[in-house]
């Protein structure tokens, strides 16, 4: 097993069993989002105070791959902004179909083992697919937040 193997499997296993930004997020919005192809579904909690900081948090249930880059993205995007956060999850989407991988993404660079696992990629996109899609102009109305 390669350093970028061993690498993957510690940071998934640890944001897998230690997640960060877990849980309901008060005064977020909430925007589902769903893997068909293997259960793997989560809530994303979405607060943005108009051009300011995002706040992130998460509930998932589904692998742990899913699980750890929810937790991961949670954790690098939280505090910057809308633009910026669209740019680096569409940087991490790339780095999965083998692009680049930019420094900024941190930890989640040893996700692009995954290029080499088509089948599990759906689940690593899972919350970053479900960030888009809220941070879309176009979006679907977001549920209301859990108190």
């Amino acid at each position: 097993m390669s350093l970028l193997e061993n690498l993957y499997r510690e940071i998934v296993l640890d944001h897998y069993r230690h997640p960060r930004h877990y849980g309901p997020l008060e005064g977020a919005e909430r925007f589902p989002g769903q893997n068909p192809s293997c259960g793997d579904h989560l809530v994303l909690y979405l607060d943005r105070q108009g051009d300011g900081p995002l706040r992130l948090a998460f509930e998932a249930e589904g692998c742990a791959i899913s699980q750890a880059s929810a937790s991961l993205m949670a954790d690098l995007l939280t505090g910057t902004s809308a633009d910026r956060a669209a740019e680096l999850a569409r940087a991490f989407i790339a780095t999965l179909h083998g692009g680049s991988v930019p420094e900024e993404l941190g930890d989640l660079a040893a996700f692009s083992t995954l290029a080499q696992l088509p089948a599990r990629i759906p689940c690593a996109l899972l919350p970053w697919t479900t960030l888009l899609s809220a941070l879309s102009p176009d979006r679907p109305a977001a549920d209301p937040a859990a108190p």
